[in-house]
């Protein structure tokens, strides 16, 4: 048994049935051992598209599991970088595979070595340069335990060609993982958790604003049914969307400058916030001062370095959102909010965001909400990055669903291959990728890798001929003057489509989007549907 044959041998023992790669020399003997395996192995157009296909595999399937990506040295795994950190950003679980050139070459600077560990060392929880074949087992064993475990995040795994075709004579997988400096927990402090009781029952507004880190967490149940049983209104970030039904009576939309007028009134009025599983982030919350003056401020975080990073909590709480709001369920707490939330309804009412769209067009606010309103009630929808995300946060209907996005490092061409990851891990699910013309011509290419592994997915193109989120901040800021976001020479998408072998659908006018949509959902198989909106239209 060679290592290749072991680092096989490790990802079958984690329960991976497929893996998103592009192979060369260096990853040659690993590949050449899946071959031989019951692992899928789908062939990506580019690299970086492996991580984004993994990291929607990832989260399709509730990171169970993290997503496991391969790809080779040098400019393979260069590609792979952005990749890499659009995961890092967002906090979601991968295992990355690299090959890289023979053990006593490198440093040489020989064909296709790059220093991968080195270069991606801001943007992985943790990463490995394999020099030794008998250490491939504990490697594979940590990197997957580290990956998954505490916030998540991906991991980099770096093997040389050489320790790929070593020999070794018997092969065990570690049954546990023992890392003396990786220990990370999950249980609140009790005394914490009391604290937040007694606050609760003192406050007249309290608030919960979820983010990305209850989903990872599997802490959805767990905070939804806290707030129902108190009444406690919620807001979410960008990557907290989907945390509660958005038509669900306790939800009061997204925050940040691209949220809803009322949420954001809403944390400015409240006399307690209730943070969990999110950064305080410029996108969420522009003035950290606001969240913390004559507030109590209770940040929740699996990570003890985001608690205090970008604002000091009254009550800091180290623990996982399922666990901590388990505990807090448990607990007896007297308070009424009935004020509160009739308030927040009415600023609901007065606060909503009203369009004048423009006739001629596709409305995009109106095609969103028709679309996703449509979709299966646990569909999949993948929003890329531009206008059409902050159209999609703002309109989207999830139920019982998932809304994903690339929220912190905010990654043109995410939406196609997660979307084909998604689609991979959970084919009984709806899945559509809802992006821009800019975004779209990022990782069109990958609609070869959904036609050859014969994996269905929907894909739509709000088309207005611009950069449209880089458009709109030059309107506002540089008095329309234009610079290098025009997208002149754009392929015609019907005949794109008909390239693929992939129906093709478009509308042009806001009274045919329902007929169309239907059209689109109603198909089981691979799909484009254009929607042609004004170029002049804006989000803000």
């Amino acid at each position: 048994m060679n290592g290749a044959d072991i680092m096989v041998k490790c990802l079958e023992a984690e329960g991976i049935k497929d893996i998103f790669g592009y192979p060369g020399v260096a990853i040659a003997p690993f590949y050449n051992s899946i071959y031989e395996s019951n692992i899928r192995s789908v062939l990506v157009r580019t690299e970086q598209s492996s991580a984004h296909a993994a990291s929607g595999y990832a989260r399709a399937n509730n990171n169970e599991k993290p997503g496991v990506c391969a790809v080779t040295s040098g400019p393979g795994a260069t590609n792979l970088i952005t990749g890499i950190a659009t995961a890092f950003a967002d906090s979601i679980p991968l295992v990355c595979i690299t090959g890289q050139v023979n053990s006593e070459l490198l440093g040489s600077d020989v064909f296709q070595e790059a220093d991968i560990t080195g270069a991606c060392e801001s943007f992985v929880k943790y990463s490995y340069l394999v020099k030794d074949v008998t250490d491939l087992p504990r490697v594979f064993k940590e990197a997957f335990h580290v990956a998954s475990t505490g916030r998540k995040g991906p991991v980099l795994i770096d093997v040389p060609i050489d320790v790929q075709q070593a020999t070794v004579k018997n092969f065990k997988y570690p049954e546990g993982v023992n890392m003396r400096t990786y220990k990370p927990a999950s249980k609140g402090n009790a005394i914490q958790i009391k604290k937040v009781i007694g606050e609760l029952s003192k406050a007249k507004r309290p608030i919960i604003c979820a983010g990305g880190g209850v989903l990872l967490g599997k802490g959805k149940k767990e905070l939804l049914d806290f707030a129902e049983k108190h009444s406690i209104p919620i807001v979410t970030t960008m990557m907290g969307i989907g945390v509660v039904p958005t038509n669900h009576n306790l939800c009061f939309g997204m925050v940040g400058n691209n949220g809803k007028a009322y949420a954001n009134r809403a944390m400015n009025e409240a006399d307690l916030i209730i943070m969990v599983g999110a950064r305080v982030a410029d996108r969420a919350v522009s003035q950290p001062d606001l969240i913390t003056k004559d507030k109590v401020l209770i940040h929740i975080d699996i990570d003890t370095a985001e608690i205090g990073k970008n604002a000091g909590p009254t009550i800091p709480l180290v623990g996982d959102a399922k666990v901590i709001f388990a505990d807090l369920l448990e607990m007896e707490l007297e308070a009424n909010y009935s004020e509160w939330i009739d308030k927040l309804n009415e600023y609901k009412k007065e606060m909503a965001r009203v369009r004048k769209p423009n006739p001629e067009y596709v409305d995009p606010a109106e095609f969103i909400k028709t679309l996703s309103s449509k979709m299966d009630d646990e569909s999949i929808y993948i929003a890329d990055v531009g206008q059409n995300q902050i159209w999609s946060c703002d309109n989207v209907c999830v139920r019982n669903g998932k809304f994903m996005t690339t929220g912190g490092m905010g990654t043109m061409g995410y939406s196609i291959p997660a979307a084909i990851g998604a689609k991979l891990g959970r084919c009984e699910r709806q899945v559509v990728a809802v992006c821009g013309d800019g975004s779209f011509q990022m990782s069109m290419c990958e609609l070869a890798t959904a036609k050859q592994h014969n994996i269905p997915v929907k894909v739509v193109v709000l088309s207005n001929g611009y950069l449209g989120m880089v458009r709109e901040y030059q309107h506002f800021t540089y008095n329309d003057q234009y610079s290098v976001v025009e997208l002149k020479g754009n392929p015609d998408l019907e005949k794109l489509s008909a390239a693929y072998d992939i129906p093709f659908i478009r509308v042009t006018k806001t009274d045919e989007i329902e007929n169309a949509i239907d059209k689109f959902l109603a198909s089981d198989e691979s799909y484009i549907m254009e929607a042609v909106i004004d170029p002049m239209d804006i989000v803000r």
